[in-house]
C-alpha cells in the first residue's frame, strides 16, 4: 500500500513540473515529428539523438560577441556506423547456413547492395506458398555481401530483409536474425525493439537496452522499460522530466501515466485510441486495459495475438492470416484448432469442427468418414485461404486413401499441393488433373493443356534455359537478383500475364529452382484465387 501511495504521490508531482511549460508537437511515442525514420511508418521511436531545448519565453536579439568562440546551435551527434570486432557486417548476417539452404555463398555477387535491398522491398508479399517458402529462405540466409555498389552502408540489405520479415508477419524469424545482428546499430535495435514488443518479451530487450550505454531511448521507451524493470520511482520521475522538457507529448504523458498507476484514473474515460499505433502504444494501451484490436493493424501485430493470455478464437484468427504468409507453420495452425473442442458453431467454430473432423477420421483410418469430412474441410479451409499449410498436414495421408468421386479429386489436390506431391499417383485417369499430375512427376512431354493456364505452365516447363531477357542477370553471377526477378514475374503472370508466369517458370528452373518451380506451378493451377 505504501509504494503505492508512494508512486501516486510522485506521480502526481510529475504532473506537477510537467506545468512549467508547452511541449512542441509530437509523434505518437513522444519524439520530435520531424521525417520519417524508418521505411516502415509503424516502427516505434525507441531512441532519439538528444537536441538542445529552447527555453520558453521571448529572446533577446544581441548582436554576437566577436571574442566569443561559435557555440553550435544543437547538440545532436552525427550518425556512427559500429560494427564491434568479431562481428560482421550486417548484410552477411543470417541464421541458415548454405548447408541448410542449398544457397551459394555468394549468391549475390557483384549486385549494388542498395539496388538489392529495393528489390527485397519491392517483392510482393502475395506470391504462391512455393515462392513465399524461397523468399523465407533467401531472407534468412548465410550469404557473403554483395562486391559492387562501394556506397551501400554494410546494412542496407540486412534492414531490408527484417523489413520484408516484419511485412510478412515472421517476427521470430526476424527476432532471431536481429539477435544475431547485434544492438549496437539504432536502426537494427529499433526493430528488434518493437519485434520484442510484440512478440512479449519486452522485459528481455529491455535488459539489453539497459546494458548497451551507446543507445540512446527515447523518454517514452525510457519510462516504459523502467517501469517493465520494477523501478517505479525512477518511471515516475523520468516522466515528468520528460514532459517539462518537452519530449514527451500530452497523449503519450497521459498514456504512460495510466500505465503507471491507473487507480488514479479509476472512473475516468477512456483514452481515444490511435488509427496508427507503434508497437509500443499498442503494448500501453493493452496495458492499461484499453487493448486495440489486430484486425486493422500491420499483420505483424496479430503476432501478439497468439500469446499464451490471448482468447482462443482470437488466437485461431491470428494464425489463419499469419498462415497465408507462411509466418505460421501447418503444424501451428493445426494446434490452433484442435486445442479445444468448438464453443459454438458458425465462423470460426466451423473450421475447427471441420479440421477436428477430418483429422479423427484420418486417424481411425475409416474411409466412409474420411469422404464425408474432406469436402467440408475442403470448403471451410478455402474460405480463409490456409489450403498449403493444412495440405502439407493432411495430403500425404490423403493420398493413399481410396475415395471415390468429388471426394477423391479434393483428396488428391491435397496431395499435390503437399511436399509430397511428387509421389502421388491415382488408379484412374483424372482429366482435370492431368496438367497438374504431370508437373508434379517432371513429365510433361507431349502433353497439350486444355485451358490457357495450363499451356502457360507447360510452356514454363518445355522451355531451354534462361530467357533470353533475363541472360544478362545469370551472366554477370547477379543469381540472387535473378531469383528476385523470377518471383516478380509470376506475380505478374498469376494476376493475367501467362506470358511472364512462363517466363518465371522457365528461370527457376534454369537456376536450379526445380523444387520451387514445381510446387509453384501447382498452386498456380489447384488455387483459384488470383490477388
Amino acid at each position: 500500500m505504501a509504494s503505492r501511495v508512494g508512486r501516486s504521490v510522485l506521480l502526481g508531482a510529475a504532473w506537477a513540473l510537467a506545468l512549467a511549460g508547452p511541449a512542441p508537437a509530437q509523434d505518437s511515442d513522444g519524439g520530435a515529428s520531424a521525417a520519417p525514420l524508418s521505411a516502415i511508418d509503424w516502427l516505434s521511436d525507441s531512441l532519439t539523438t538528444p537536441s538542445l531545448i529552447t527555453p520558453a519565453g521571448p529572446r533577446q536579439n544581441l548582436p554576437p560577441d566577436p571574442n566569443e568562440p561559435a557555440v553550435t546551435s544543437s547538440a545532436s551527434v552525427d550518425a556512427i556506423s559500429v560494427t564491434p570486432l568479431g562481428r560482421p557486417l550486417p548484410d552477411a548476417v543470417g541464421i541458415l547456413p548454405a548447408s541448410v539452404t542449398g544457397l551459394a555463398a555468394d549468391l549475390w555477387g557483384p549486385a549494388d547492395p542498395v539496388d538489392v535491398a529495393r528489390q527485397i522491398r519491392g517483392v510482393s508479399t502475395n506470391l504462391p506458398p512455393a515462392l513465399l517458402d524461397l523468399l523465407y529462405t533467401l531472407l534468412l540466409a548465410e550469404l557473403n555481401p554483395p562486391e559492387g555498389g562501394a556506397g551501400g552502408s554494410g546494412s542496407d540489405i540486412f534492414l531490408a530483409r527484417v523489413d520484408k520479415l516484419l511485412e510478412l508477419g515472421a517476427l521470430e524469424q526476424a527476432d532471431a536474425l536481429l539477435a544475431r545482428a547485434g544492438p549496437e546499430n539504432p536502426e537494427i535495435f529499433r526493430r528488434w525493439f518493437d519485434v520484442s514488443l510484440l512478440l512479449g518479451t519486452e522485459n528481455q530487450i529491455c535488459e539489453v537496452l539497459r546494458a548497451t550505454p551507446d543507445l540512446s531511448p527515447t523518454f517514452t521507451a525510457r519510462v516504459f522499460c523502467l517501469a517493465r524493470g520494477g523501478d517505479w520511482k525512477a518511471a515516475v520521475l523520468t516522466l515528468g522530466t520528460g514532459r517539462a522538457l518537452g519530449f514527451i507529448s500530452a497523449r503519450d504523458d497521459a498514456l504512460l501515466a495510466r500505465f503507471l498507476d491507473p487507480d488514479l484514473f479509476e472512473g475516468a474515460p477512456p483514452l481515444p485510441q490511435p488509427a496508427h499505433p507503434s508497437p509500443l502504444v499498442f503494448r500501453l494501451f493493452e496495458a492499461i486495459g484499453q487493448p486495440i484490436p489486430t484486425s486493422g493493424l500491420p499483420l505483424a501485430f496479430a503476432q501478439a495475438d497468439l500469446r499464451a493470455n490471448i482468447g482462443w478464437k482470437a488466437r485461431i484468427i491470428a494464425g489463419e492470416r499469419l498462415a497465408r504468409t507462411g509466418a505460421v507453420t501447418g503444424n501451428q495452425l493445426l494446434g490452433l484448432y484442435t486445442e479445444q473442442r468448438a464453443a459454438a458453431s458458425g465462423g470460426v467454430w466451423d473450421r475447427v469442427m471441420a479440421v477436428q473432423a477430418l483429422d479423427h477420421a484420418i486417424k481411425a483410418r475409416d474411409a466412409a468418414a474420411i469422404s464425408s469430412a474432406v469436402q467440408e474441410f475442403w470448403r471451410q479451409i478455402k474460405a480463409v485461404e490456409v489450403e498449403v499449410p493444412m495440405a502439407k498436414i493432411f495430403g500425404p495421408a490423403l493420398g493413399q486413401v481410396p475415395l471415390e468421386g468429388g471426394a477423391q479429386t479434393i483428396a488428391l489436390e491435397l496431395a499435390l499441393l503437399s511436399d509430397e506431391y511428387a509421389t502421388v499417383s491415382t488408379a484412374q485417369p483424372m482429366p482435370d488433373l492431368a496438367v497438374a499430375l504431370a508437373v508434379a512427376r517432371g513429365r510433361v512431354k507431349g502433353l497439350n493443356g486444355a485451358t490457357p493456364r495450363e499451356q502457360a505452365v507447360l510452356a514454363g516447363f518445355r522451355a531451354d534455359g534462361v530467357p533470353a531477357g533475363l541472360a544478362r542477370l545469370v551472366d554477370q553471377g547477379r543469381i540472387g537478383e535473378a531469383v528476385l526477378q523470377a518471383m516478380a514475374l509470376f506475380d505478374i503472370g498469376a494476376t493475367g500475364n501467362l506470358a511472364k508466369l512462363t517466363e518465371a517458370l522457365a528461370l527457376l528452373r534454369a537456376l536450379g529452382l526445380e523444387d520451387a518451380a514445381r510446387r509453384a506451378a501447382l498452386e498456380f493451377l489447384l488455387l483459384e484465387r488470383r490477388g
